[in-house]
């Protein structure tokens, strides 16, 4: 598998086989055993979804890191992945953040979706 490498391919490809409805599920899931109090709409628009990701995860950073930490756990997002970014900025880390966690949840749907 060849992971998506933005956000509007990752969307496109999610969209095209169906599954954007299944990685908002997995990501409702995630966020409600990290015990983070954010629950999106089944059909919620693409661009609505990466704003709300973007401006909850800038504040787990910068207001409750051990959460942010805890949702990087059960997401299961790489460490290595992590330690490259550039944390100097907390907005383009929260970004690029973002990324990673949407990047893992569709790499989840599309294995489920892929041998089941």
């Amino acid at each position: 598998m060849v992971l998506p490498a933005t956000f509007n391919d990752l969307i496109e490809e999610a969209q095209g086989k169906e599954l954007y409805a299944k990685l908002v599920k997995q990501l409702n899931k995630d966020f409600l055993y990290a015990n983070i109090d954010l629950d999106f709409d089944q059909d919620i628009l693409p661009s609505s979804l990466k704003l709300i990701l973007h401006e909850t995860i800038y504040k787990l950073i910068q207001e409750r890191f051990a959460e942010y930490l805890n949702l990087l756990y059960i997401v299961d997002v790489s460490e290595s992945k992590i330690k490259q970014l550039d944390g100097m900025d907390a907005l383009k880390l929260s970004e690029d953040v973002v990324f990673l966690i949407l990047q893992r949840e569709w790499q989840k749907v599309w294995l489920r979706n892929q041998y089941s």
